[in-house]
């Protein structure tokens, strides 16, 4: 069974991290360094918890796998 509450964060802050991506990719803006500065300890905590809720949706690949598999 799947926390739905950490779930939703997690796709929620990646998200966020990939429209920050978008807006440094497409604008040259980086919205989370102009919100927080430039690599401030508040900033690296934010880009910190976007890669580790990159990695913790990585399992839901391994869900999906699972369940086509049952099928």
């Amino acid at each position: 069974m799947r926390n739905k509450a950490l779930d939703n964060t997690a796709l929620t802050l990646a998200i966020i991290g990939a429209v920050n991506w978008g807006l440094i990719g497409f604008f040259d803006f980086n919205l989370v360094a102009s919100l927080f500065g430039g690599m401030s300890w508040l900033s690296r905590i934010i880009y910190g918890l976007v890669g580790l809720c990159g990695i913790y949706l990585i399992s839901f690949y391994m869900q999906n796998n699972n369940i086509s598999s049952q099928s």
